[in-house]
């Protein structure tokens, strides 16, 4: 056994990406709506998966949507809720929404908070679903790239901007 070599890592891994997290720079958050930004922590366009906070001030609402997979949040400021559900998330505070359901992010009065910061992590994407319960709408990883791409443009932050967080 101590012929063995060292475990090493792969020559073909992956950038590991440390940053901060809540950015100095407002330009960093990424417009989504009215009263809704995300800042990007990892959109993997191998896994589909999107690593994000979202930020939702009082009169925000996400829209309806379905995911396709499993999405995790961690309520880090402030609290919000599902208009689907009787429960209020809150500034500490788990959740974890499973795929298939549908359900409707909002940060209203019921939600007791001027505005919310939660880090969620997305695998897959998500349909967005209008009144009438037909498709209006899809997100993933690639179509979070190119809001991203085109608002860091826009904001004068470059073209290469998003690549510290695109793998």
């Amino acid at each position: 056994m101590d012929d063995a070599p060292a475990f090493r890592s792969s020559p073909w891994m992956v950038r590991e990406i440390v940053e901060q997290a809540e950015p100095d720079d407002e330009r960093v958050w990424v417009p989504q709506g009215d009263q809704i930004w995300f800042r990007p922590l990892l959109l993997d366009t191998v896994t589909g998966v999107v690593a994000n906070l979202l930020r939702v001030r009082r009169g925000g609402n996400l829209g309806k949507h379905i995911h396709n997979a499993p999405v995790y949040g961690y309520v880090i400021k402030g609290a919000w809720r599902y208009l689907e559900h009787d429960w209020v998330a809150r500034a500490g505070m788990f959740v974890y929404e499973p795929p298939g359901e549908v359900h409707t992010l909002v940060v209203d009065h019921a939600s007791e908070a001027e505005e919310m910061i939660t880090y969620f992590v997305v695998h897959g994407g998500l349909t967005k679903i209008g009144e009438d319960g037909a498709t209006i709408g899809y997100e993933n990883a690639f179509t979070k790239i190119a809001l991203c791409d085109a608002h860091y443009r826009r904001a004068g932050l470059g073209p290469d901007f998003i690549r510290t967080v695109v793998r």
